[in-house]
C-alpha cells in the first residue's frame, strides 16, 4: 500500500457539482410534499378537466377547452414559482434550515439559483402533464412556440420574485395564510378560469395589470389566436419580475 492513499483532501466539492445536487433535493422535497403537490398538480389537474367537459362557465365561441389550457398553464406556474416556494422557503427560514445552508460552503446565490431550477423542473414536469390532459381533452394550441416559452420564463421570474419576498419577510404562518388566499383570489380574478371581460369595466383594466393575468391572456392570445408576441403582457411580467427579484435580493431575510 502506497503511502497517502487514503489521505484525506478538504475542501469544498465544484461549485456547479453543489448546485446541481442542491437543485435535486430541493426537487424531490417538493415533490414529496402532499400540499405542494395539491397546489401543483391535483389542483391545476382538475380545474383543467371539470371545466372543459361540465358546462359551468360561459369561455366564448371555441371549444372550452382552448380557452382554459392557457389558464390553468399559468395557473401552475403561479402555483409552484409563487405559493409552493414561498410556503416551503417561508418554513425553512424558520427553522432555521436556511441559516444553516447559509453557512455551508455553498454561497447563498447558488442555492437561490438552486430553488429557482427546482422550480423550473417542477414546472417542466406540470406543464407535461397538463399538456398530455389537455390534448386528451381535445386542445388545439396554435401560435409560436418561442412566445410561449418567453411567458413562461418571464411569468415563473415574477413569481419566483414575489414569492421570495414574501417568504423572507414574513412569519411562516403569515407566509402559509397568505400565499394561499394570493392564490385562492388571482384563481378567481386573474383571468385563469373566469374571462377579465366578466369583470366591470374599471376592475378589469385593474386585474389585467396583475402578472397571473398578463401570464394567462398572453399564453391564451398565442395558444388559442395564435397572436403573434403579445409585448403589451411580456413587458408586464418583466415589470413583476424586476421589482419582485429586486426587492426581495433587498430585504430578504435568512434569520
Amino acid at each position: 500500500m502506497s503511502v497517502g492513499t487514503y489521505t484525506p483532501k478538504p475542501g469544498a466539492a465544484p461549485l456547479a457539482r453543489m448546485i446541481a445536487a442542491q437543485t435535486a433535493f430541493e426537487t424531490k422535497m417538493l415533490l414529496r410534499n402532499g400540499e405542494q403537490l395539491l397546489l401543483t398538480v391535483v389542483i391545476p389537474s382538475l380545474l383543467l378537466v371539470l371545466f372543459s367537459t361540465v358546462d359551468i362557465l360561459d369561455t366564448g365561441a371555441g371549444e372550452p377547452v382552448d380557452f382554459l389550457a392557457p389558464g390553468v398553464l399559468a395557473l401552475a406556474v403561479m402555483s409552484t414559482a409563487f405559493t409552493g416556494q414561498a410556503i416551503a422557503t417561508g418554513f425553512e427560514r424558520r427553522y432555521g434550515v436556511l441559516k444553516r445552508l447559509g453557512a455551508s460552503p455553498i454561497p447563498r446565490w447558488a442555492l437561490m439559483t438552486a430553488k429557482t431550477l427546482s422550480v423550473l423542473v417542477t414546472e417542466v414536469l406540470q406543464i407535461v402533464l397538463l399538456t398530455v390532459i389537455a390534448f386528451a381533452l381535445g386542445w388545439s394550441p396554435q401560435g409560436d412556440p418561442f412566445s410561449v416559452l418567453l411567458l413562461l420564463v418571464l411569468g415563473t421570474a415574477a413569481f419566483s420574485g414575489l414569492g421570495l419576498l414574501m417568504a423572507g419577510t414574513l412569519k411562516a404562518e403569515a407566509t402559509l395564510a397568505a400565499a394561499n388566499l394570493v392564490f385562492l383570489l388571482l384563481l378567481v380574478g386573474g383571468g385563469v378560469i373566469v374571462p377579465l371581460d366578466k369583470f366591470p369595466d374599471g376592475v378589469q383594466s385593474l386585474l389585467a395589470l396583475l402578472p397571473i393575468s398578463a401570464l394567462s391572456d398572453g399564453l391564451r392570445d398565442v395558444l388559442q389566436h395564435g397572436a403573434g408576441t403579445p409585448w403589451g403582457d411580456l413587458g408586464i411580467l418583466a415589470l413583476w419580475a424586476v421589482l419582485g427579484l429586486g426587492a426581495a435580493a433587498r430585504l430578504f431575510r435568512w434569520e
